[in-house]
This record gives structure tokens, sequence and C-alpha cells, in this order.
């Protein structure tokens, strides 16, 4: 310690002012209780400061640095013993022996040492009874000690932190006893015994702390490098080196990061914390409302979250007050530091060392605990968004049909991505409402002790600054709101178009779509720009402050801080000390920004996400489902009893939403919010149904009847109004829409399943999935895209089947699956699968069908109009009655004219009647097209067209098994996301920078420069100004206007400049590239060639304009600012440091070394942590929307926990990825901070050790500077790595802006204005594959139409017909043509192939498979349409797409996106395709809202929809792609009998499964793999027998 005593002038001046009376510490004048008096004997007293030496007291150490510490030590201990015992688990691992054992002894010779030593103080007259006390408390702490070591090895696998704690105060107690003991001449044993305990300890120890890594028991424990690390470690961060090492030799991978999420922190177990204690409040809710309806009072989720974790936020709490309390004893240390450098000659130099150690310990204790705080806030944080992830995904599942249409899939992915995200540091802003009142206190009290009273014209500064603050919060928390609302819309919207890119690019609707999101944009660009000037304006308040208040206080203080308000005389004391504590103030009142932004983002997230928790669910009470049959066969297992059903809820006068009716005809009539509730009629009305056990009951009706409702009904998808229905055994749905996941063929099917091999077969071949399978390059381990993209609508409704029947269900609802599939497969499927002799012949089947050819094998038909059962009977019954039924069959029913069944008909060839086969299914049943929509391959094997027959059976399996040799077991249609490599690019900066506007940037990077030049200025002013006041004397003092009037200008420039660089970056340049940015990058998106959404998830995209954008919008920018701010003043504080003390300047290449050896680490590991984090994100989301688009599916099959399942799995993964990111970071955090400390210790120590030739007002401003350097350093590397993190994003969105795109949207060809005037195509040798690679799926076609001709197209599924219609549009283009190549992306991500070999190889192959043969042309009225613009062709064709999608707006805005059309235009079309009488019966009629994917219309309706566009674009081609297929056959006849009488003239091609439709065509264009086979008159082909045609025909019945 000190060899001299410390001036107690010097030690108590901070903290009252003056210097005080020494007598006044005497022990013998201060009244202490008499048994104190007894308990210490010694001279010194209590102290703590000795008043002869340099040092505590001996008393003070005994009592408190070791009796005081051990009672906190026994209370912990006991404490600790109790949660082992009462909450932990022991781990069954066993012990490490070679730890434990001499832990044991150690801690027991700890306490047996103690307790001879106290002894030995008891005995000793020399020493004080406190001694000997303090002593035994020791010993009995290290006996308990080992009571909880033996727990801690039980329960945990990691060294004690309690113990490991003790250890280091307790050793380090010894070493300040030991000293004093020497210092005092204490007896000799008594010294002996206090080394020989600090030495036990010091060994035990050693051992406590030693790694355990390589113990049996952390091995096999399987818990992250976080849950192995002592203490120390943890503090340290050290436990993170591992993977620091990994990122140093090699790029990090995936499963070098797996494990690393505490067990405690995954979803399971926070989900179920969360949401008990959520729970609890919303049933308290209900109870509260249902007593007292008028009560204001509802469920705060924010603050349920914070209760629920109450008990680990307060230990984080507790520890923020000790940073601030480490923090704060900085400016004590100063402040006696510049006493002593001003008075050195009475002082010797150790106690100036031991002031600046002083500095460097308390700032390194304080950086360490600091780092370790925010860990556990991040924990805390990452907890919470994973449990709120969960709760989102879990309530998303259970919304009614009204809470759906409240909250569309784009807005709870918003929850999900944005709001939930807000959590994850939202701990640290909370927390600093705790810290901030501390730090300010604190501040101001130090400050009241240099400044007297003048302190308070800084308070009333700050509280003048208050109302702007709370101003600031209103202001912001509003347009937080709006800027929320706009990007919801934008994300659902872009959702929707993305998702239907195929549609918006067939009806070249590209333009009016890309305008209506960039309207949006703007809208929340503007609420953003708001926010940047309020921010800008604000930053006089959170940036400026410091400074304001530093003018007003000294400006008070030098006109009166003196005695009786005479001017204060600034001392280097006085002005540095105080500079320091008004430039830390900087740190808390520039946190109030953050804080106040933060904590409102966090609650208006907060709110937004409980608002939609508290969303209505469905009830478990409208339908009672039992999993098991009935006991008596007889009784039904569908019972529905005099039900009606709503989708928009019971009448009570409060439902004033739009309805989600998918089906009803007058769903909506109750939408506007005037009109009456009693005007919304239920969808079905008074039903009465029985389904018994194995009946076969089909549903009919006109399109929006209600079929498709009855079915959601009975799953419990809509609001029971009254009645009863019960549903007995497991159901199995199968949707209108199939609904398929990405993922393999076999995955979709099984569906979480256990694989039976007999079974599986079974299903395959009563789905007629065999030939298909045969085709897959990886059978069917072959992966299906997202959507079922490439197969084909049949295919995807056959897999939608094969996953119900292989669920081995009880019951099978199924709405209308034979419309998607070909009249062949059609027959395939009702032998083997559906019908009286099918696979699921046991089972209960209720049908919704359109077609009536298999109504005669019906057990029971149902046939609904206007939501209400018209008849009920079998086939025989409903025709004697001779009422609708009757009528619809004779009208419309072929079989019925020919009174013959087809599945008895006669074959002709094989002379089989009624032959029922049961062998699997050859070639004759669907032949598939592999990638039909995306184009992977296409069928080359010939096919027969036959039945089903051995030869054909064998045929099938050696085919499978040809396939089978060659067949790549890898096929994957959607690739990993390819994720860059090593540094972000310079050009990613440059790019964002060009985007700002390069001239903007250059400005704010200057603007920046003279801010600080006068911020270092005001303390330049400040530091002449006092070596003025030295220089003169006190009858001529220096000019208090000049010093006070420099010093406000200084500061006013300061604060003008500040603003106009906030206004400029965050209210100009942010708003300008985020616009920019956006635009590009959406422009792109709509530009790429349909394969690339094809190959992309929709996640992956929907993840750049969402998660990713926001860190354009926000992070970006911000980070950039921060770096800016914290280097430009980094390096005005080092080039100030090495002028005033020049022997600095040794050491800085150390330190920039130093500091640029952690940077490299820590960026080698957190770029690529951070792009791996942004790949894992988007399988979450991606799995989010698959889950939303099959709710009713897995309501219905009641497999929703293995979805949750799902999701937690990869919200725990993206969690886990995130930690370690987050890691990467704190170990940064660490190493800055333990660097930024020994710069200021060796400042300080230069300070010292050149006090002779050193001005103390330079160093007292050098100091001042060099205090704050800490956090500012830390704070700059950690925002630039942020910034390079965010970068990232940045990234990702120009990889898009890279790719290649489709041909330019027009062109110099001068087309006639009335192009095409006749309508005539022609095909020249034409070919065409889906992406460059593939295999051809049109192959050499000549063809040439004729104008105002009718052509019917048909074939089997994956003939070609989609095909031939897509190369219309030039949505495939030519093989081998020049837009063909140029659009290809394949090879756009070959570009992180190590080896380059490798990457040449790739590119080769994917080369070599380019056929160099000419892919033709088309000509459309002797116009190549190559040369054509895409928008010019496009839009002078007309189309009826085969999936009829509607877009969320409008429905003005679905027939007309460009606005060019009057609405009597509109009512027109609508008229003529048979919906003007509904939609004039919605509220708003044309402005009627239409959900997300058309919801609230059926998919008959959404048919008719597309046939009102195809009238209004007056085009002299149309295409019907399988226009018809989900209407029923009296819609049909309708729009048929339209379409003979409005396109007349035109030249229609129409693809249709029913042949009935085409029959009446001019020619028939019959495809097969691809080819031409027959084009000729209907006529013709079918008096050829030998035709394909009539080969089809006759399989329709339609001959």
């Amino acid at each position: 310690m000190l060899d001299r005593p410390l001036s107690l002038e010097s030690w108590q001046l901070f903290t009252t002012g003056y210097q005080p009376d020494r007598s006044a510490f005497s022990v013998k004048n201060v009244a202490l209780p008499s048994f104190l008096d007894g308990l210490c004997t010694h001279d010194e007293g209590w102290g703590p400061l000795s008043p002869t030496r340099y040092d505590l007291t001996p008393c003070f150490e005994y009592s408190v640095l070791v009796g005081a510490l051990s009672w906190i030590a026994i209370a912990g201990f006991t404490a600790r013993i109790y949660l082992l015992t009462r909450f932990a688990q022991p781990h069954h691992l066993g012990r490490t022996a070679w730890i434990y054992w001499p832990c044991q002894i150690f801690m027991a010779l700890a306490a047996v040492t103690a307790g001879i030593l106290s002894l030995e103080l008891f005995l000793s007259e020399s020493a004080s009874p406190i001694y000997a006390w303090g002593v035994l408390s020791m010993g009995a702490a290290w006996a308990l000690a080992v009571v909880l070591n033996k727990y801690e090895h039980d329960y945990e696998i990691r060294s004690s932190s309690a113990i490991f704690a003790y250890y280091a105060m307790s050793i380090a107690s010894l070493l300040a006893t030991i000293h004093t003991s020497l210092d005092t001449g204490s007896r000799k044993p008594i010294i002996i015994l206090l080394v020989a305990l600090m030495s036990i300890l010091t060994a035990g120890f050693i051992v406590e702390g030693w790694p355990r890594g390589s113990t049996r028991v952390q091995q096999l424990s399987g818990v992250g490098l976080y849950g192995k690390a002592n203490l120390f470690s943890r503090l340290t961060f050290f436990f993170y080196s591992p993977i620091i090492k990994i990122g140093l030799y090699r790029t990090i991978r995936l499963e070098d990061l797996a494990g690393q999420l505490p067990q405690s922190m995954t979803t399971a177990a926070v989900h179920g914390k969360l949401s008990s204690a959520w729970n609890v409040q919303v049933r308290r809710y209900r109870a509260v409302t249902a007593t007292t309806p008028r009560s204001r009072w509802t469920p705060s989720l924010f603050a349920t979250i914070l209760r629920s974790g109450w008990s680990t936020l307060v230990p984080v709490l507790i520890s923020r007050i000790a940073i601030v309390l480490f923090t704060y004893t900085l400016p004590v240390f100063l402040k006696l530091l510049l006493s002593y450098l001003e008075d050195y000659n009475n002082k010797p130099v150790s106690y100036g060392v031991t002031l600046a150690f002083g500095m460097f310990l308390s700032g390194l204790f304080g950086s360490l605990l600091n780092t370790y705080n925010r860990y556990q806030m991040l924990l805390i944080g990452v907890s919470t968004r994973s449990a709120l992830i969960s709760m989102i995904y879990r309530k998303s599942l259970r919304l009614s049909a009204r809470s759906k249409n409240e909250s569309s899939s784009g807005q709870i992915a918003n929850l999900m991505s944005q709001d939930s995200d807000q959590w994850w540091d939202a701990v640290v802003s909370l927390s600093l409402w705790i810290s901030i009142p501390v730090e300010l206190m604190i501040a101001m009290w130090l400050l009241y002790n240099l400044l007297g009273w003048c302190m308070l014209a800084g308070i009333f500064t700050m509280l003048a600054m208050l109302p702007l603050q709370a101003w600031q919060a209103r202001v912001y928390e509003t347009m937080q709101a709006e800027k929320l609302r706009a990007m919801d819309q934008r994300v659902r919207l872009t959702t929707d178009v993305l998702a239907s890119m195929k549609i918006i690019k067939l009806y070249g609707w590209s333009a009016a779509f890309l305008k209506r999101i960039l309207n949006i944009r703007r809208q929340e660009l503007g609420a953003l720009r708001r926010i940047g000037v309020v921010q800008s304006f604000m930053s006089i308040v959170f940036i400026s402050s410091s400074l304001i208040i530093s003018l007003v206080t000294f400006s008070v203080y030098a006109l009166w801080g003196g005695p009786n308000f005479t001017p204060g005389k600034l001392t280097p004391q006085t002005v540095f000390v105080s500079l320091t504590l008004f430039s830390m103030l900087k740190g808390p009142i520039a946190s109030l920004s953050d804080a106040t932004t933060s904590t409102i983002s966090t609650l208006v997230s907060t709110r937004r996400i409980q608002n939609f928790l508290m969303l209505e669910e469905v009830s478990d009470k409208d339908v009672l489902r039992f999993d098991k049959l009935p006991r008596d066969p007889l009784d039904p297992v569908i019972s529905i009893k005099d039900a009606t059903f709503s989708w928009t809820g019971p009448v009570d006068g409060s439902l004033d939403k739009p309805p989600v009716d998918e089906r009803s005809s007058l769903l909506a009539a109750g939408q506007d919010n005037d009109s009456s509730s009693s005007e919304i009629p239920p969808t079905l009305k008074h039903l009465n149904l029985a389904v018994g056990r194995g009946s076969l009951t089909a549903l009919v009706g006109r399109v929006g009847q209600g079929k498709s409702s009855l079915l959601s009904a009975i799953i419990n998808d809509m609001y029971k109004i009254h009645g009863h229905v019960q549903v007995s055994g497991r159901i199995a749905y199968v949707p209108q829409q199939a609904w398929i996941i990405n993922r393999t063929l076999k995955d979709n099917i099984l569906f979480g399943n256990a694989y039976d091999e007999i079974r599986y077969k079974h299903v395959l071949f009563a789905c007629g999935l065999e030939p298909d399978i045969a085709m897959l390059p990886a059978g069917d381990m072959t992966e299906i895209g997202e959507r079922g993209i490439n197969l084909s609508g049949g295919q995807k409704q056959r897999v939608s089947l094969a996953r119900a029947a292989y669920d081995d269900a009880d019951i099978y609802l199924l709405d209308d699956p034979l419309s998607a599939v070909d009249a062949h497969v059609d027959k395939h499927l009702w032998q083997h699968l559906l019908g009286p002799t099918g696979l699921l012949r046991d089972k209960a089947r209720l049908l919704v069908t359109h077609g009536i050819h298999h109504l005669r094998e019906m057990q029971q038909i149902v046939l609904l109009k206007d939501g209400m059962i018209l008849e009920k009977g079998d086939y025989s019954e409903l025709m004697s009655a001779k009422k609708s039924f009757y009528r619809l069959i004779k009208e419309y029913a072929v079989l019925e004219r020919r009174n013959s069944h087809p599945t008895l008909k006669t074959d002709k060839k094989h002379g089989n009647t009624g032959r029922l086969t049961t062998a699997p299914v050859a070639a004759g049943v669907e032949t598939p097209e592999y990638l039909t929509e995306s184009g992977e391959t296409s069928v080359d094997e010939e096919l027969t067209g036959q039945d089903s027959s051995d030869n054909n059976t064998e045929e099938t399996v050696a085919r499978q098994e040809f396939v089978d040799e060659k067949r790549d077991t890898k096929a994957e249609l959607i690739a990993a996301e390819a994720m860059k490599q090593g540094e972000v690019g310079f050009g990613v900066v440059v790019a964002y920078a060009k985007a700002a506007s390069l001239k903007t940037t250059i400005t704010i990077v200057a603007l920046f420069i003279v801010a600080q030049g006068c911020l270092v200025a005001t303390s330049l002013w400040l530091k002449y100004w006092i070596k003025q006041s030295k220089n003169t004397t006190d009858d001529r003092p220096p000019s208090l206007v000049l010093f006070l009037g420099v010093y406000a200008l200084l500061t006013l420039v300061y604060v003008l400049i500040y603003v106009v660089v906030m206004w400029l970056a965050l209210a100009i340049a942010r708003i300008r590239a985020a616009e920019r940015i956006h635009a590009s990058a959406l422009d792109k998106i709509f530009r790429l060639p349909i394969a690339f959404f094809d190959t992309t998830p929709l996640g992956r995209i929907i993840n750049r304009f969402s998660s990713d954008m926001s860190a354009v919008d926000i992070r970006i920018p911000n980070k950039t600012l921060d770096v800016l701010l914290f280097g430009i003043s980094v390096s005005s504080t080092l080039l100030l440091i090495v002028f005033t003390t020049r022997s600095f300047i040794y050491v800085v290449p150390l330190l920039l070394l130093a500091y640029w050896g952690v940077v490299s680490c820590f960026l080698g590991v957190s770029r690529t942590v951070a792009r791996l984090y942004s790949v894992i994100k988007s399988p979450v989301y991606q799995h989010f929307n698959e889950s939303l688009g099959g709710v009713s599916t897995l309501r219905a099959m009641k497999i929703e926990d293995r979805f949750v399942q799902a999701n937690a799995a990869l919200a725990d993964r993206m969690s886990n990825t995130f930690l370690c990111n987050m890691s990467s970071r704190r170990w940064l955090d660490v190493q800055l901070r333990i660097l930024s400390t020994v710069v200021l210790l060796f400042t300080a120590l230069f300070a010292v050790l050149g006090r002779e030739s050193m001005d103390p007002s330079l160093v007292g401003l050098t100091l001042s500077f060099a205090m704050t350097i800490t956090e500012e350093v830390t704070t700059l590397v950690r925002n630039f790595c942020d910034l390079q993190n965010q970068l990232v994003a940045m990234e990702r969105v120009l990889e898009y802006t890279d790719l290649k795109t489709e041909a330019p949207e027009t062109t110099d060809i001068a087309l006639p204005p009335s192009w095409p005037s006749q309508g005539r195509i022609q095909f020249y040798n034409y070919s065409t594959r889906y992406r460059e690679g593939l295999d051809l799926v049109i192959k050499h076609i000549d063809l040439d139409i004729a104008p105002a001709e009718k052509v019917g197209i048909v074939g089997r599924t994956g003939a070609g017909k989609s095909s031939l219609t897509l190369a219309l549009f030039r949505i495939v283009e030519a093989a081998n043509s020049y837009w063909a190549k140029e659009s290809d992306n394949s090879q756009a991500f070959v570009t992180d192939v190590k080896e380059g070999a490798d990457s040449d190889r790739v590119i080769e192959e994917i080369q070599d498979e380019d056929e160099e043969e000419d892919g033709g042309r088309i000509e459309i009225d002797g116009i190549d349409i190559s040369k054509v613009g895409l928008q010019d062709l496009r839009k002078r064709i007309a189309i009826i797409p085969q999936d009829p999608t509607l877009f969320s707006g409008s429905v003005r805005q679905n027939l007309d996106p460009f606005q060019e059309l009057e609405d009597v235009e509109l009512w027109e079309a609508l008229d003529r395709s048979h919906l003007k009488a509904y939609i004039s019966s919605l509220p708003g009629g044309l402005s009627f809202e239409i959900s997300q994917n058309g919801e609230n219309f059926s998919v008959g309706q959404r048919s008719l929809i597309c046939l009102a566009r195809a009238l209004l674009r007056k085009t002299k081609i149309l295409i019907m792609d399988e226009a018809t297929a989900a209407v029923d056959v009296e819609t049909d006849e309708l729009i048929q009998k339209t379409i003979r009488k409005e396109f007349k003239d035109r030249t229609i091609l129409t693809i249709a499964h029913r042949i009935k439709t085409v029959m009446d065509s001019d020619k028939i264009l019959v495809l097969e793999r691809g080819r031409v086979v027959e084009f000729d008159a209907p006529g013709k082909l079918l008096k050829n027998e030998a035709s394909l045609f009539h080969r089809l025909a006759e399989q329709a019945g339609e001959i």
C-alpha cells in the first residue's frame, strides 16, 4: 500500500466541497454504541481510512472485508442450496472426482484453518475481538461451502458461481488483511495462519476455476459453451473463444454453432411460462367483462411479460445500478488525480500511481460487469421473442373466420418478423429507465459538490427539456404506428403479388401493381421522413444537451458561483471534472432518446401483438368432436340437426367487420358499417344431415350455394348460430385448392405418420401416383416446390388425396378433388380410391362435386341451394321425385341420356365388361409432366393410353426400376439459400452512398468533422480561460463577456450543425436511399423470369422486403451515423491525448495493433454468423406462411401440435444462431473495454510520471476525454461491426438486383394500334423449356390457327397444354433463343464454391445441357412475338387462367387495375359473366374489398371474375386454361354460352378437363409428350377410333 497518509482534504473535498476539520473524523469524537467500542480496540478505530497510513483500518478490514462478506456468502449459499434442492433436477452424470474431492478438501482445510486463526485471534491480547469474529465467519462460510459444493456437483455441470465469487473475494480481502498485519506489526503466528489460509484458498480457487470441457460430465451433458463456462469465463466471455478460433482458420458453419441455446431458453420452456401468465390475464378479462360489460380494463401483454420474468429481471436491474456506481467512481479518481498534479510535491509518486490503477480497476470491473449484464438482458430478450413467436404461431392456428379476415398472413408475418423482434434488445432500453435516474442523481450530487448551487442551473435546463421529450414520445408513437400500418399493407400486397406473379405477368399487370406497392411505400417513407425531422430537431436535446447544460452551468458559475454570489473561480478540477461529468451525462441523456424510441416501439409492437392475441378464436363447443367411432355401427359419424352457420359470427348487433365467406353467395351483406347486422343472413340455414359409417355422400349444387361451406362447418371453421353438430371419428380433409408443403413428395403423403410400406404403396396406386413417381428425378424423395409449384393441378390434388388416404382416418371430407384431374384419372380415382370399390370404401366420405357422372353410385346425394338442403336422398329417390335434381340430370348428364354407366361400359379393345382392375395403375393413368409449372423435366416414354392391365403393370415396374438406376437422390427444386463469404464488399457501401446521393453523404461527413471541431474547441477554450485566469491578477480579471460569448457561440454552432446533419441524414439521405433501393429491388423482382419464382421460396423473397428492407430503412442509416459520430470523436480524443502526452505516441501503435487484431477476429466470425442468421430466418417465415395456407387442414386433422413443434424447432435454431451472433458482440465488447481501460491507465500513468513538465489544465482536458474513450471506442467498434452485419441485408437485396431479367417491356417495333386485328397464330418448329438445362416441354410444333378459329386443346396431364399457352405470352421463351439464355439465372449464385475448378465444372455441366438447335418462333398476325415488348404482347392477349386468382383490394381494382375503364363497362362485363346480381348485393358494389387471395369468394366465383376480366380485354385472342374446372355443369354451360356469344369473332384456345367443353370447337389439338399428335375437326377425330381424342372422349363418356 502507500507509504504516506492520504490527506483528508483531498479525499473529502469531492464529497463535501469544503476542507473539513481533521478532528471531526477522529474516532473519539464519533458517538458509537458501547458494544462496538468493545469489538474494536485498535488505535486507528473503525475507519474506514487510517488516519496515519495510506490504508484501511484493521477493524474495517476484518469486520467488512472479511466478516460482512462472509455473512453475505452464508446467506447466498443457503439460498442456493434451497433453490437447487427445490427447483433443479439432478443431471445423474456423476461427479468429476479429480475436481470434486480436491475442492472439498481445500474448502474444509480453509474452514479448519480459519477456525484455528480465529482461536489465535481470540487469545491474542493485541487483536481486537472483531478480528476473531470476522475470521470465524469466514470459516463458517467455507464450512457451508462444502455442503453447497456437493449439491452443485449433483445438479450442475459447471463451476459454482457462488463459490467461485467467494473464492475471489476471500483472497482479495486476505491480501489486504495480510498487508495491514505486516504494516501494523501483528504477531508472527497470526501472519503465518493468514498466509496459510490464503494459500489454501488460492489452491482451491485454481481447482474450482479449472476448465472442465474435457471432463466426462460436461461431454455427456450436451450443453453449449455458455452452459459449461465458469463465472470468470462468463464475465470475460472467454468461453466464446473456441468459436472465434474456428473463425480464424475457416468459415464458420451452422454445425459449429449448434447447441449453444440454453435449455431454459428453448421455445418449449419459455412459451409455457409466458403463455400461462397471459392466459391468466385473459381469463380475468373475460370474467370482468362478463360481470361488468362497461369495464375499460384490458390485460396488458407488456406488463405480463415483465411480471412473468421478474425473477431474472430483478438481478439484472440491480447489477445495472452497480454498474452506474462503478462508472461514477472514475470522476472521483480524476478529481483526486488532478488535485495531486497541482500539489504533487507534498505527495509521493506511489500515490499518483495508485490513483491511476484505481481508475483502471474501476473502469475494468465496471466494463466486465456491464458486458455480462448486457448478455443477461439479451438472454431475457431472446427468450421473450421466442415465446411471442410461438404464441403468435399458435394463435394463428386458432383464429376464427372473422379474426382471419382482420389479420392477413402478411400482417401476422410482420408480427413475427418485426414486432416480436423488438424484444430482443427491449430489456436493455427498459433497464435504462432504472439506471438513467440513478446516473442523473449521482452526477448532479457530484456536480453540486464541485459547483455548489450553480448546478441547479443545469438541472433546470434539463427539466426544461423534458416537455420536448414528452412531446417527442407522443409524436413518435403516432408516427411509428402510422409507419407500421403502411408497412403491413406493403408487405401484405407484396406477398399477394409475388405469390401470383405468373398471373400478373399473364395479364400484363406488372406496372399497375408496381405502382400500387410504390404508393404504399411512399406513405411508409412519408411517416419515416417525419420521424427523421422530429429526431433531427430532438438532437438538440439528446446529442447537444450536455454541451448546452455545461454552457448554462458554467455561465452561472462564472457570474455568481463564488461566495456571496461573486464570480466563481474556474480551476482545472472544477472545469475538467465537471466536463467529465457533463460528458458522462451525455450518455444517460442521449440514452433517453434511445430508451424513449425503443420503449415506444416495444410498446407499440407489443400492443399490436396483444391485439392479435386478443382476437376471437374458434369455439370448440360449436362442433362436438370425438376421436373414436360410435359404439353402435348404425349411429352416424356426422350428425347435423337444425344447424345454422355463418361466416360473420352470431347476429349480435356488433358485427361490422368484413366477412370471410369463402363460398357463401350472400356472405357480406352486412359489411357496411351503417347497415344493420340483422341484414347479414347466415350462410347455411336449418341443416339436417346424417352421414353413416362407410357411407358415400355427395354434395351438389351451383357455385356459391354452400357446398364447401358445409365442409367448413363440419371442421369448425364457421360460426354455429344454433343447432347441434357432432362428429365421431378422425377426419381427413382434402380442400378444393390442394395444400402442398415444401418437402419431398413422400413427406407430403406421410405427413408425419409412421412409414408403412404396404399401405404406402397401396395409396400410391389408388391415387394414380406411381407413374408420376417413376418419372421424378428422385422418385418420391423429389422435393416439391412451395405451393406445389413443380406439380400440375391434377398431381397436386392427387398428392392431397394420397395424404388423406394414408392418414387412415374415419371420415373423409373431399372438396371437389376430381375437378382438377382429367377424365381417365377421374375414372381411376373413383374405381380405386373414392368409389364403392376403392381403398376408402369402408370410410365415411362426404364429396363435394360439380360432376354428375358418379352420382348414380352415391348412397346419399344432398342438393344445396341458397345455403339450405333442397333435396336429399339416393339417386333413384331424387330421380323419382322429378324436382331440381331430376332436371339437372336430364339436361346435362350424358350418361343419363345414354342410360349407361362408365364403370360398367364394355371395354371394346379387351372385351372386359364391368371389370374392376386391381393391378397397379399403368401409364394410361395420368402421365406426369414433372415441373409442369416450373419445368424440371418432361416425359419421354411412350404412353399407351390403355386401361390397366398386367402387361402395363410390368411396364410400369420396369420403367420404375430403370428410372431408379439413374435417379438423383438429391433432386432438389429449392436450393439452399446462397450465402456469401468474407467481407461485405466495398461496392455495397458505395451502392448505399450512391442511393443516398454522394454529394449529400460527403456533406454529412464534412459537417460531422466541423461539429466535432466545435466540441473540442469548447474544451480548449475552457482550458485557455483557466490559464488566463491564473495569469491575471484579481483586480484585472479576464472579460467574462468574452469568455461566455465565445463559449456560447461555439455551443450554438455545434448545436445548429448537429441539427442540420441529422436532418440531412435522417430526413433526406435516409429516405432517398430507402426509396431508391426498394424501388430498384421491386422493379427488378417484377422483371425476373417466372423460373426464378418457381425455384425461390416466397418466404425468402419476402424476407428481403420485410426484415432486410427494415435494415435498409432504419438500422443501416442509424449505424452509419453512429460510426461517423464515434469515429470522429475517438479520432479527436486520440489526437488530443498524443498532443498532450507525447509519450503516449509509443503506445498508440501497440493499441492500434491490438484493436485491429480484436476487430479482425470478431469480424471473421460475426459476418458469417450474421449471414447464417439471415439465412436461418427465412425458413421460420416460410413455414409460417405454409401453415397459414393449410390451417383448415391442420385443424380438421388435429395435427396442429406437430406443426407447432416444427415451428418451435425452427425458432430455436434461429435463436441459437442469433445468440451466437450476439455472443460474438459481447466478446468484442470485453476485449475493447479492456483495451480502452488500458488507454486510460497509460494516459493517467504518463500524466503522473510527467507531472513536472505538464500543464494540469491540459492533463485535465486529456483525461476528461480519455475517461469517455472506453465507452466511445467500444461503441464505435461495435457499431462498425453492426454496420457490417447490417450491410449484409443490403448485400442480400442487391443480390436480387443483379439477376438477369426477362425481355424488355417495350421495344422499338412499331405495332399497329389494332394488333392483332385478325387473331392468326402460327407456330414454326417451336420448342421450349421452362429453364435452361431442363428438358424440352414443347417439341418442334408446327401449327397454323386461322383467325377466329375455336381450338380445343386436349391431352393427358403433362402433355404440354398449359406450356403451349405460356409460350404465347412469352412466360417461357423459345429454346436456345437469345432471351432464353439472356434471362437464365441458373449460374447467378454459383459464387461460393471454394475451388475454382469445381465452379468451372458446375458451369460446364450447365452449358453442356444446352441444345444448340433452334427453338423456332411464334407469329401472331405475321409478327414474330419474340421481337415484341412483353407488355405490348401480354396486354393484347386475353386469358382465363387455370388458377382463378384475386388480389387484396376492391372488385374494381381486380377488374381494372390501371383504372382505364368506366364503371358502366365493368358492370356490363360482370353482367355477362353472371356476377352482376351478386356483386351488386355486396356492400359498396365495385368498391367491395376482396380479402387476401380472394378468400371471401368461392373458387367458382373467382373463375367468373376472371371471365369478366377477359370480357373487358377486347382482344382478338382468348386463352382459356381449365377455366371452368371449378364450376358446376350448369354454370359451365352458361359460361360456354357467353363465350360463344361474346367471343364469336375471336380466336379462342380452350384447355379443358371436360371433353364436352371443347366438343363444339372448330378444331381439336391433341398434345402428347409436348408434340402435336392430332389437329383436326372434332367430328373427324371422333370417327377415327384409333385416334387419341376418340379414346379420351370415350373415357369421358361423351361417345
